[in-house]
């Protein structure tokens, strides 16, 4: 099963902004989007090597393959979703 983990935080200006909305939008869409808060999942960010945040990685049965760190356009993560 295809998963769009999206790394965030409270405190990330970007998260909030720019990020957070689009994974919004793809959620409402259809895609499996999950919004894992880093503060309070440490343990899953540190199974996933999420070191700078917005991170959004593409996992297909609980592995990773393919991640975008930074904020990015909506299409680039609609690609790295259907890529694979």
């Amino acid at each position: 099963m295809k998963k769009l983990l999206y790394f965030s935080a409270e405190w990330c200006g970007p998260c909030k902004t720019m990020v957070g909305p689009v994974m919004e939008e793809l959620k409402s869409e259809g895609y499996n989007v999950h919004k894992i808060d880093v503060d309070q999942e440490q343990e899953l960010s540190q199974q996933f090597s999420v070191r700078n945040i917005p991170t959004v990685i593409l996992t297909i049965d609980g592995v990773d393959s393919g991640r975008k760190v930074g904020a990015s356009p909506k299409q680039m993560y609609i690609n790295l979703y259907n890529e694979v």
